[in-house]
């Protein structure tokens, strides 16, 4: 989903969550493309709305749901009109959330239903002016906020194919996911921009961003185009910090493997979140032009390309297989960037954050209790926790059994979603170890070791012992790792107590954890 979400604010004021139930429902159902026209205007904020949805049905049925916001009490909202397929106009009910639509179908038929619709948006697609006063239309649609503008299974297992064709005055530039295939002048000093992307999305990172943009085109990477899309004031400061991204995008296709994308368009926005990771136009919050850390900032979000668009959870609960990888990813590049002193400065503020975060709220990562205001996900535990994770696997599988692993992982799940135990069984495969173990206690276990590590020099002996005692509730299996005058020693540890002892010749000089390699808090005593 996002980097470090500027908009946690909205935490309990999500509009129009999806439940469970409504979630089984449209499980019945398989979107296969959707091509969403839509008409903006500088009058006021009513857009209007055509949505051509190609369904593909897993069971036969009698009707099926999309989800769409109906127009409220307060005016804002979207009203169906007509629904038809082949011309021939289709029953339906809207309520509050979701349009029911009467229609016969088979198991595996597909349909394509034409929706014309109109309405101010609650959420979603947010129209509002940017720093310079100037009026601006920015999708926002994570984590299930697109069923605020357009007809759509608003949840990250239906992935489908988009083509968005905007019609707005023409004093706007028009961008979005996938590739410009036609731009005109039309009556009414109006503008037609059609966009096509081929690679099938989660509705949550399916965007359009209308606005008067200064455009670049900083470099190629391979065949990738890379833009630059700012505001015109924005233009100096804003050419010069985005072009990172070409910098960063190799990193990932080298270790990862190919971007899924057919550009990559990094675009100064009015999104609530410090970045949003739409597929192939990446949003950032209006001051990160001048942000000091934009290149942070960029690594995290173009990760996402990979992890959470490409890769995408089966739903929610899974979240940190977008945030802790995206996390980590940024950490990775970082490191290979500025060395390794860069990753343990950052391993262990993202541990700090994660301790601290546990004092508030005990949850595991993957937090199955969360059934739709998803925002409170956005938390340490699916982001620095989830990273965390991923650090510690790194460190028990090797680096090239990692990476092996994790380009494993992308390439069988690119283009459709995976969970928590997808990513194990891959990891699994790869290394040959067993990680039940390891993923239980870390992912689906709230909280984290917290140990009492004791030593004492016994100089007669010329040995050094070392007791470690795990105070939590739940006993943790893990390697610990001390150096004892700077010759690092590592301790096997999955008991309550837990003694060694190392030989020394001189009193000893012992530190725990000096590379920052586990997720833990301790304390340490010298006897």
């Amino acid at each position: 989903m996002a980097y470090i979400k500027r908009g946690l604010y909205f935490l309990f004021m999500l509009l129009c969550g999806l439940s469970v139930k409504a979630q089984t429902q449209l499980a019945s159902i398989d979107v296969q493309h959707y091509t969403f026209a839509i008409r903006l205007s500088d009058q006021n904020d009513t857009i209007k709305g055509k949505a051509a949805v190609t369904v593909k049905f897993l069971k036969s049925s009698n009707t099926f749901q999309l989800n769409l916001v109906k127009t409220k009490s307060d005016g804002n909202g979207m009203l169906v009109s007509t629904i038809k397929e082949n011309g021939k106009n289709i029953s339906f009910v809207q309520d509050s959330n979701v349009v029911n639509i009467n229609t016969v179908a088979k198991t595996n038929s597909l349909h394509t239903y034409t929706i014309t619709y109109q309405g101010i948006p609650a959420d979603g697609l947010i129209i509002s002016t940017n720093q310079y006063g100037h009026r601006t239309f920015f999708g926002d649609n994570w984590p299930n906020r697109a069923h605020n503008w357009v007809p759509c299974a608003d949840y990250p297992a239906d992935k489908a194919t988009v083509d968005f064709e905007v019609t707005a005055p023409d004093h706007y530039q028009v961008v979005s996911n996938g590739l410009k295939v036609e731009e005109k002048n039309i009556q009414g000093n109006l503008k037609y921009t059609h966009w096509k992307e081929a690679v099938p999305l989660p509705t949550k990172v399916m965007v359009i961003g209308v606005a008067e943009f200064a455009i670049d085109q900083p470099g190629n990477v391979g065949q990738i185009p890379v833009y630059t899309y700012v505001f015109p004031e924005s233009k100096e400061a804003g050419f010069k910090s985005y072009a990172v991204a070409k910098d960063i995008l190799p990193f990932y296709i080298k270790n990862v493997g190919p971007y899924a994308y057919e550009k990559l368009a990094n675009v100064q926005s009015k999104t609530i979140f410090g970045g949003m990771e739409n597929a192939g136009a990446i949003f950032y919050f209006e001051n990160s032009v001048t942000s000091k850390g934009i290149e942070e900032l960029m690594a995290h979000e173009i990760a996402h390309q990979w992890f959470g668009d490409g890769a995408s959870e089966k739903s929610f609960a899974h979240l940190w297989l977008s945030e802790g990888f995206a996390t980590y990813m940024t950490n990775l590049y970082l490191e290979n960037k500025y060395g390794t002193d860069t990753l343990k400065k950052r391993e262990k503020a993202d541990r700090v954050t994660v301790l601290k975060f546990e004092k508030r709220r005990l949850t595991p990562v993957v937090d199955t209790a969360v059934k739709d205001n998803y925002m409170q996900l956005l938390n340490a535990n699916s982001y620095q926790k989830g990273g965390w994770v991923l650090h510690m696997l790194r460190r028990k599988l090797g680096d090239d059994i990692f990476w092996k692993g994790i380009r494993n992982y992308y390439a069988q799940y690119n283009g459709s979603n995976a969970n928590t135990d997808d990513l194990r069984r891959v990891m699994e495969q790869t290394s040959g170890q067993n990680l039940e173990q390891f993923f239980k206690q870390w992912l689906y276990t709230a909280g984290h070791p917290k140990l009492d590590v004791t030593w004492k020099y016994d100089a007669d002996k010329g040995i050094i012992n070392v007791n470690i005692v795990q105070n939590q509730n739940v006993l943790y299996e893990f390697p610990l790792q001390i150096a004892i005058n700077g010759q690092l020693q590592t301790i096997s540890v999955k008991d309550k107590y837990t003694m060694v002892q190392f030989p020394s010749s001189t009193n000893p000089v012992v530190v725990v954890d000096p590379d920052i390699n586990l997720l833990a808090e301790y304390g340490i005593n010298q006897l």
